[in-house]
């Protein structure tokens, strides 16, 4: 019989498929829960994964479950409700989330394990789902020595670079700080291809420009990717999950009474997109939405910029 931990994976979607199949890869015993799309769990199963009816029975049946869920309310759900994690936790039980989390609900979340001898560890991701998919993700760690010594093995199955960040509660601290950053560039970088259209710089001669400088980076690159080539894929985050990012940024500093006037500013461009019904839509598209503000079609000078280098 094996001495390794028994893991639970609920939410085996865009990101937490690759996840889930590196740790069952890995050796580990593995129970999941997805949500409604059956070919990701198909495919798990196929590989030896086992499903489980109920966070409640995943918690009576694994030592260590992680999350991987789009928003705080879905983690509380699924930690809080009546077949819930917390319904069926037991001493020693660890709960990973890996989800982009708001800091208050997940040191919460933290207290209501504690009281049944069970904790929390926050591990929110970076990169995306080829390195899920590859096993080489980043990861933040929030959780006490003795705890991350347990976990540490099996986030070792899908992640390349795992960086301790402190106390429970401060790995989703620096993802928000860290997606603060890139939605911003995905607001900033919307603004400039627009602006320049505007005046007759195309966004071919920006990206000609910009990215071999000292100003260019990977996120200005797979922007731009959409932007110039088009390619719907090559950016693959949502505008609603950016729009709750800046919103959790928001009520971080807001609690800790700190000025955010780019977070607010930024916020507003994916609050828009969202609210007029592009919330599905990747965050590079926010450039077509702000060039639709301002009477510009992206895809058009995209098309003018290409012919006026050919000639």
């Amino acid at each position: 019989m094996s001495d390794k931990p028994v893991i639970g994976f609920i939410g085996v979607g865009l990101m937490g498929h690759g996840m889930a199949k590196n740790i069952c890869n890995g050796g580990y015993e593995l129970w999941i829960r997805g949500r409604n799309a059956r070919g990701p769990i198909e495919d798990l199963l196929a590989i030896g994964a086992r499903e489980a009816t109920s966070p409640k029975e995943m918690a009576e049946r694994c030592d260590i479950i992680h999350l991987c869920l789009s928003t705080s309310a879905q983690v509380e759900g699924v930690l809080n409700g009546q077949d819930g994690i917390l319904a069926g936790a037991r001493p020693g039980l660890i709960v990973v989330d890996t989800s982009t989390a708001d800091p208050a609900s997940t040191l919460r979340l933290a207290d209501a394990l504690s009281a049944k001898g069970a904790f929390m560890v926050d591990a929110p991701l970076g990169r995306t789902p080829k390195e899920a998919e590859e096993g080489t993700l980043d990861a933040m760690v929030g959780c006490d020595d003795a705890i991350f010594e347990r976990v540490k093995p099996v986030i070792e199955c899908w992640s390349a670079r795992i960086t301790r960040t402190g106390p429970v509660g401060s790995g989703h601290k620096m993802k928000l700080l860290m997606n603060f950053i890139g939605m911003s560039y995905g607001a900033l970088y919307s603004e400039v291809v627009v602006l320049g259209a505007k005046i007759g710089i195309s966004p071919q001669l920006i990206r000609e420009v910009i990215s071999p400088s000292r100003m260019g980076n990977g996120f200005f690159e797979t922007f731009m990717r959409y932007v110039v080539d088009r390619d719907r894929d090559a950016h693959k985050f949502a505008i609603a999950n950016a729009a709750k990012d800046l919103r959790y940024v928001s009520n971080m500093a807001a609690d800790v009474q700190a000025m955010s006037v780019m977070a607010s500013a930024a916020r507003q461009y994916y609050a828009h997109a969202e609210a007029t019904g592009h919330g599905e839509d990747y965050v590079p598209m926010l450039s077509d939405l702000v060039g639709s503000l301002n009477g510009v079609d992206m895809a058009e000078e995209v098309r003018k910029g290409a012919q006026s280098a050919a000639e």
